[in-house]
């Protein structure tokens, strides 16, 4: 999709609307406060029109960041799964990071059981290959997928070791509270295959690196979200 047929028939400008989608993507806000925040700045659009653009642009721009990160991502996989409720039914969202903490998939399943951590498994290998080792709790279902899928990778299994992935699942969290529930599972599916490429892009080990460092790589991930976005800044 061109730049041209991307914004066709907006009548605000492609700067506003990727400055729009990276507010609600890049922080824990709702909709309403994100168009609070655009009316700070004489921007006057409803939090419905937020919500379309962080759903038609935001879809657009996890996919070419999905296809920019190809290959680049880690050989340690942490998996873990967490309970979400919708209108009071338990769904199961699954999510893999490597060891820098970069979120390699996520699923939302009705399930937590061996055919659930078979369908992750196998989503994850068709994008990534083979990990050299797996890192997950305890639950028995992971062990049982692999042995299947991937007998060969290593398998540490221990609650202990997944802090990394456990924490994976905060800014979803976060953004549960704010949004106060997700209304099904195709709408958190929706929202984490937009968010999670998003929060890629972003994510800067900040305690590995120097404060003049932490400040290139940020302007640096800055300019590629104009750049996927089809922004020209003067």
């Amino acid at each position: 999709m061109t730049r041209t047929d991307l914004y066709r028939r907006h009548r605000f400008p492609p700067d506003v609307i990727a400055y729009t989608v990276w507010l609600y993507f890049k922080f824990p806000l709702s909709l309403r406060m994100v168009e609070d925040l655009l009316a700070a700045r004489g921007i006057i659009v409803s939090h419905q029109t937020v919500r379309a653009w962080a759903e038609k642009f935001g879809r657009e721009f996890a996919r070419k960041i999905r296809e920019r990160s190809t290959g680049q991502m880690g050989d340690k996989w942490h998996l873990d799964e967490v309970v979400v409720k919708i209108r009071g039914t338990k769904h199961w969202l699954w999510r893999a990071v490597d060891q820098e903490g970069f979120v390699l998939d996520v699923v939302v399943q009705s399930r937590r059981d061996k055919k659930a951590a078979k369908r992750l498994l196998r989503k994850l290998l068709k994008k990534h290959g083979l990990p050299r080792v797996m890192v997950t709790d305890k639950l028995r279902s992971y062990p049982a997928a692999k042995k299947e899928i991937a007998p060969g990778v290593e398998h540490r299994s221990h609650k202990g070791i997944n802090n990394r992935g456990e924490n994976s699942h905060q800014p979803v969290r976060r953004r549960e509270r704010i949004m106060k529930g997700f209304k099904s599972a195709a709408h958190l599916q929706r929202f984490v295959s937009i968010h999670d490429p998003i929060a890629n892009l972003f994510h800067l080990p900040r305690h590995e690196m120097t404060s003049a460092e932490f400040r290139n790589l940020r302007q640096a991930a800055l300019d590629l979200w104009w750049f996927i976005a089809g922004v020209e800044l003067a």
